[in-house]
C-alpha cells in the first residue's frame, strides 16, 4: 500500500507537465516489460517527458544502465525489501568478451541521465569481498533517492559525477571500507549507515577543489557489527575532499580520532572534515584529530539542503 501511495504522489508531483509516461515492470508478464533494462531502453534520448517506471516485487539480476540524455526517469518499487535490483561484478573481473572491469564499470546500476529518482527499491552488489563492487553509480545531475537500500561491501554507493548534485532521504546504506565514495555533492538526510565487520573507513570523498560541498550528512545514524573503535568516518580520496556531519548519531564503532588523512600530510590542510553536534558513544569532540573541525552554530548555518544542492529542490516527499 505504501508503494502505491508513493506512486500516486509521484504522479501528482508531475501534474504541471502536459504528459507523464508510465511503464510497469513485472517478471510474470503482467506489465509492459519483464526486465528493468528493457524499460530503461524504452526511454528516448533527449527525453523531456517525465517517465515513471513501477517495478513489481521480485529479484531482478540485471546489469543496468541508464544512458546520457535519458533524463527525467523515476523508478518506484512495489516494496523496498522485496523489490531488488542486483548484480555481482567487481573491480578486476574479466567478462567473457572484454577487458578487466574498473570500479565504475563493475557497478550493478549506472545512471548517466539527469533528473533521475528512485524510491522503495533495493540496489545490491553481491560480489562480496573479492573487490570493489558498487551497487549504484551515479554520474547524472539532480539524482534523488527516497526509502532505498544500497547493499554491498566495498564501494557500495558511488556518487561519481563531477558537479553532480544528489539527494538521499531515509535510505539504508551498508558496506565495509569506503562504502560511500566519489566526487559528487551529496546530501544524506535521516539515513542509516551500517558498517559491516572488517571495514576501516566509511567514506572516501574525492570532492574537486572547485566544488564547495562534498558529502553532507544530516540526522544520520552510523551503526554496524564491526569492532568498537575500529572505524574512521572518512578519508580524503583526493586532496580537497569534503565531508560534514550535522546532528548525526555515531555508535561506538567510530575511533575517537574520527577522521583519517590517508597517509598524506598535505591532506590535513587541503581536506575539510567537520561535525556539528554529533551524539552517541562515537561522538568524541575533544578527542578528534586537530585538523578536523567542530563547527560553530554560525558555520553550521551555511549547511542547508538548498545551499549545498545549489538551489535545486528535490521533489521526493520531504
Amino acid at each position: 500500500m505504501r508503494a502505491l501511495f508513493l506512486f500516486s504522489l509521484l504522479l501528482l508531483s508531475f501534474s504541471g507537465f502536459a504528459q507523464t509516461k508510465q511503464f510497469v515492470v513485472a517478471q510474470d508478464g503482467s506489465g509492459a516489460y519483464r526486465t528493468v533494462q528493457a524499460a530503461l531502453d524504452a526511454v528516448p534520448k533527449n527525453n523531456t517527458t517525465p517517465i515513471i517506471i513501477f517495478i513489481r516485487k521480485g529479484v531482478y539480476k540485471e546489469k543496468l544502465n541508464l544512458a546520457k540524455k535519458q533524463n527525467f526517469v523515476r523508478l518506484v518499487g512495489e516494496e523496498v525489501n522485496t523489490t531488488v535490483l542486483t548484480y555481482d561484478d567487481y573491480n578486476g573481473r574479466t567478462p567473457a568478451n572484454g577487458e578487466p572491469l574498473g570500479t565504475s564499470e563493475a557497478a550493478s546500476f549506472r545512471v548517466f541521465g539527469n533528473d533521475f529518482s528512485a524510491a522503495n527499491l533495493t540496489f545490491e552488489n553481491t560480489a562480496g569481498t573479492v573487490g570493489q563492487g558498487p551497487a549504484m553509480w551515479v554520474y547524472g545531475d539532480k539524482a534523488q533517492f527516497e526509502n532505498c537500500r544500497f547493499l554491498g561491501f566495498r564501494d557500495t554507493l558511488y556518487p561519481y559525477g563531477y558537479g553532480s548534485r544528489q539527494y538521499y532521504k531515509s535510505c539504508y546504506i551498508e558496506g565495509t571500507t569506503d562504502f560511500i565514495l566519489g566526487s559528487a555533492t551529496a546530501w544524506f538526510e535521516d539515513c542509516t549507515l551500517f558498517c559491516k565487520a572488517g571495514g576501516t573507513v566509511i567514506m572516501a570523498p574525492s570532492t574537486p577543489d572547485s566544488i564547495r560541498y562534498g558529502f553532507v550528512l544530516q540526522r544520520c545514524k552510523i551503526v554496524g557489527d564491526g569492532t568498537p573503535g575500529s572505524l574512521f568516518i572518512a578519508r580524503p580520496w583526493k586532496p580537497a575532499a569534503k565531508t560534514v556531519l550535522l546532528n548525526c548519531e555515531l555508535s561506538n564503532l567510530i575511533t575517537p580520532k574520527g577522521w583519517d588523512h590517508w597517509g598524506k600530510e598535505s591532506n590535513k590542510q587541503d581536506a575539510f572534515f567537520g561535525e556539528f553536534k554529533s551524539i552517541g558513544p562515537g561522538a568524541a569532540p575533544k578527542a578528534r584529530i586537530l585538523w578536523s573541525h567542530q563547527l560553530t552554530p554560525q558555520q553550521a548555518a551555511f549547511y542547508t539542503r538548498e545551499t549545498v544542492l545549489g538551489g535545486w529542490v528535490p521533489s521526493v516527499p520531504q
